[in-house]
């Protein structure tokens, strides 16, 4: 019985995920005829379907595979990240969403260049939303190379350069009514790829003699007693925050018919969330049962694809293998399509005036540079890579959203002041943890949850090694510092940096918190 599933099974997996999304891409192209189409679907999308679609896009590589990879390789240490990728929409719930509706922005940088009556808050937003969603196309890419590898034996970069050019081509083509209606259809897809095989595979090896010690398979060593507190924390703020500036994310709820559905939205999300997180975590914790040779960093993305074929014998095996397959390339097309719309708005906004031509140049822009930047590298750890993602976000435009909602002191100054603060905060810290200096050997994880982000990209010496360990774990998880200095920053600088707040603050945020029947109208 081999672990992978046969290469004609990938292909067909493969073509048929592909082939359905383009046709229900194509389908809803008919309905994108106008700007506000392309850009916010017209604002008409009701609660179940952008919550179907929100998590089309945000259950990403990390999800499908990273999660049950993470299991695999840190067991109970894991958990963090399902649980924190989940728990980043009541964050959503209490904060952002609707306010954020309200607001009438089509894009972040629309927001808070209107918060601030500042157009270089507008700029610095748009640059770092463009720089946040390269970084965050760049694992779905790689995960795309994983999957199309091993499910088909072509090289790894063949399944990048199949996801870009599919995304560009889809997103370019109908815009965000289309892209709704595909994420959608790919949420419900990649739950029933997850579901399927992890229930079967948990009733097959049920009346099955395990033939190893539970203290083998789940040692205390990567049991919670040896979760390290600083780097749970600083993972946990990352993941919770980290969400709120996700510019894929925030402008789904610019696409709710009113602030109130964008509430609903946001609830029934987490649900969803919730349910699809039970199964790659089984099979992650299948996986240390019954693949605990797939446990490296190199290997453990692998094991959703890997473990049917172990557990499942003959033509089940097999099909249960391909569907994780149509699911995790699901992922990679539903993830990319929306962080390259997100993308296509900004760019097409600041640059070509909103046109839906410079819509269109700017989607199949916006893929390019990540396809180039992942056939330039090795692959890391999937989870660990958005987690560093994450991380950069909640430092960044984390704090500038909150603050622009809830507090009326906030300044253009201080703004600039706090997202540059946040930004070469994390950038640096990230750089130097994982920095290697070439020719010695690797060693250890870097602790930021990645299992040994450093390692699988330059396989040498962590540049860090010999300093102190209280300076290691800052360095490879920064979030826990760099978010308070963030806002620390802006509010000072807000407050005693010379500069005051817009004029019309108070109506601002009168728009901003009042239900639609009820808040200023526009003078």
């Amino acid at each position: 019985m081999s672990d992978a599933t046969p290469a004609s099974f990938g292909y067909a997996a493969i073509i048929i995920v592909t082939l359905t999304t383009v046709l229900v891409g194509a389908l809803a192209v008919r309905l994108s005829r106008t700007t506000r189409d392309f850009y916010v679907a017209s604002r008409t999308v009701p609660p179940w379907l952008n919550a179907s679609a929100i998590g089309g896009e945000y259950l990403s590589a990390a999800s499908v595979l990273g999660v049950a990879g993470l299991i695999l390789l840190q067991g109970a240490g894991g958990l963090w990240f399902p649980i924190g990728y989940a728990a980043g929409y009541l964050m959503l719930l209490l904060f952002v969403a609707a306010p954020l509706r309200r607001s009438g922005a089509y894009t972040v940088p629309d927001f808070t260049g209107a918060r601030l009556r500042s157009r270089s808050v507008r700029r610095a937003t748009s640059v770092l939303v463009i720089v946040i969603g390269w970084f965050y196309i760049v694992p779905q890419l790689q995960g795309a190379a994983l999957t199309v590898s091993i499910a088909t034996g072509l090289p790894p970069w063949a399944g990048s350069v199949a996801v870009a050019l599919i995304v560009g081509v889809i997103v370019a083509a109908g815009g965000m009514r289309s892209i709704t209606f595909v994420q959608a259809f790919q949420f419900w897809l990649k739950l029933t790829a997850v579901a399927l095989p992890a229930i079967v595979m948990l009733v097959v090896v049920g009346g099955r003699d395990l033939g190893v010690a539970a203290a083998t398979a789940f040692p205390a060593a990567l049991g919670p007693a040896a979760v390290n507190p600083y780097a749970t924390a600083s993972l946990a703020i990352a993941l919770l925050l980290g969400t709120l500036g996700l510019p894929h994310v925030l402008v789904r709820f610019t696409t709710n018919p009113d602030g109130a559905a964008a509430r609903r939205t946001t609830l029934i999300t987490v649900a969803l969330l919730v349910t699809f997180y039970v199964f790659p975590t089984t099979i992650g914790m299948l996986g240390r049962v019954f693949a605990p040779d797939l446990a490296t960093a190199e290997q453990a993305d692998s094991v959703a694809l890997l473990l049917p074929g172990r557990l499942v014998d003959g033509l089940a095996g097999d099909l249960l293998g391909a569907l994780i397959v149509a699911g995790a390339f699901g992922a990679f097309l539903s993830t990319s399509s929306g962080l390259v719309v997100s993308l296509a708005g900004v760019i097409s906004q600041e640059v070509a005036g909103g046109t839906v031509r410079g819509f269109r140049v700017a989607a199949l822009a916006s893929t390019l540079v990540p396809l180039l930047v992942v056939l330039m590298i090795e692959p890391a750890g999937l989870a660990g890579s958005v987690g560093l993602v994450f991380a950069f976000t909640a430092s960044t435009l984390s704090p500038l959203l909150v603050l622009g909602v809830w507090w009326r002191g906030l300044t253009a100054r201080g703004a600039l002041a706090g997202m540059l603060t946040g930004a070469v905060a994390c950038a640096v810290a990230v750089g130097l943890g994982v920095l290697r200096v070439p020719g010695a050997g690797a060693s250890g994880d870097g602790g930021d949850g990645s299992g040994g982000l450093g390692e699988a990209l330059m396989g040498a010496a962590p540049l860090a090694a010999d300093w102190a360990p209280w300076l290691q774990a800052a360095l490879a998880a920064p979030a826990a510092w760099t978010i308070p200095l963030a806002v620390l920053v802006t509010v000072l600088v807000s407050r005693y940096g010379g500069g005051s707040p817009p004029v019309d603050v108070d109506r601002i945020l009168a728009r901003l918190h009042l239900p639609e029947r009820r808040r200023p109208k526009p003078q």
